[in-house]
């Protein structure tokens, strides 16, 4: 094949160009005006639940400033997800807190609630206080069990700081990613479900913590006619620019979501009976994922191959993969970290391959993918038995 499949591009809509152009020709390119406004406003009402959003410069700022506004400082520990990217844990350190390390369940790949619970009562016994906070992920977009999840902060009376950068559009019996905990986290990097070049977006639950969101986002400025500070704010708003790069996004948004969940069905459909490939799908119908990547886990003895030989195979065929997520309690900079592990996160790390699954991958494409990730593992099988 002569081009090269990506993961996940973004794919702009047409629109976008005429919202910037109103930002040029108003002269609004600073960090806020009637594009954030409008993309904010467009946001609330697709994530529902009668929630407020705050644009942001990124979905790490999200994840920090909720924190910030959960009391989360020095000396406190933050029960965060093990198996996901490091911008789902790294925020908490920027606070002077330790996050301590959740893994993961078979359905959905995201925080086991049993684990959660078994840590939480240890740490409140050894320690004496309760963690301040619970940071789930949906992972690849896939809901995590986040009934069970918010039932259990709910009991211990621990505030949930639900980590959906992977997930815009998922939802879980019904509702929105997002939406479940005190604060909700969305990201709009390049290679996300929709995008403004860089940015994010914390949920908020009303009216008067969204504008102390803003309050610590545009460096906790007093009403004061001089520059007054009496809290340490941050540069954190995204910009009328790219805010309307995002309002030409929304506009595609359902479109991208529904192709995203179609690639998916194709893959569905062509691995379905493959032995020792396994695609990961909704575990039942109270979930729907809106499959920002779709995943593969490749069974070493069944295949006679393993993730990173498929990896580099398809790779020289023009299709790009990526390993599944190396689990924060495995990597260096947290080395040191209380964590309760099960082996699922492991495992996944030595199994998994990210698929493409983005607006620019087509029938055909996938009908590609799926015939080279076969070859692969039908050849690597017959090398192994020739052995």
């Amino acid at each position: 094949m002569d081009k090269r499949i990506y993961l996940c591009l973004a794919h702009m809509s047409g629109k976008e160009q005429a919202f910037i152009k109103e930002a040029f020709d108003t002269n609004w390119v600073v960090p806020l005006g009637p594009n954030v406004n409008a993309f904010e406003d467009e946001l609330k009402h697709f994530v529902g639940q009668d929630k407020e959003v705050v644009a942001l410069s990124a979905g790490t700022a999200a994840i920090h400033l909720g924190l910030i506004q959960l009391g989360v400082g020095a000396g406190d520990e933050v029960i965060c997800q093990s198996f996901t990217f490091c911008a789902s844990a790294n925020p908490v350190a920027y606070q002077g807190a330790t996050p301590v390390f959740i893994d993961s369940e078979e359905d959905t790949w995201n925080m086991d609630p049993v684990l959660l619970e078994e840590a939480i009562k240890d740490r409140i016994a050894k320690t004496g206080k309760k963690p301040k906070a619970i940071l789930p992920v949906h992972l690849y977009g896939m809901p995590a069990r986040i009934d069970e999840i918010c039932a259990i902060a709910a009991k211990y009376d621990i505030p949930v700081l639900e980590d959906a950068a992977e997930a815009l559009g998922s939802e879980f019996k019904g509702q929105k990613c997002g939406t479940f905990g005190t604060f909700g986290v969305l990201s709009f990097n390049g290679n996300k479900m929709i995008t403004t070049s860089g940015g994010g977006a914390l949920i908020v639950p009303d009216e008067s913590t969204k504008k102390q969101t803003m309050f610590y986002a545009t460096q906790a400025r007093e009403p004061f006619p001089h520059y007054q500070h009496e809290k340490i704010g941050y540069n954190y708003r995204m910009s009328n620019i790219c805010a309307g790069i995002g309002r030409g996004q929304m506009t595609v948004l359902d479109e991208h979501i529904a192709h995203h969940r179609h690639v998916h069905a194709l893959y569905e459909k062509a691995f379905e009976g493959v032995d020792g490939i396994t695609l990961k799908s909704n575990p039942d119908g109270r979930f729907n994922a809106n499959y920002w990547l779709s995943t593969i886990l490749i069974d070493p003895v069944k295949t006679g191959t393993n993730y990173d030989e498929v990896r580099r195979n398809l790779d020289e065929r023009g299709i790009e993969t990526r390993p599944l997520w190396k689990p924060m309690h495995l990597q260096p900079v947290y080395a040191h970290n209380l964590c309760y592990v099960n082996g699922v996160s492991e495992r996944l790390f030595n199994m998994g391959l990210c698929i493409p699954a983005g607006p620019w991958v087509t029938d055909e494409d996938v009908a590609y993918i799926v015939e080279q990730i076969k070859a692969c593992c039908t050849k690597s099988c017959f090398i192994t038995v020739l052995k």
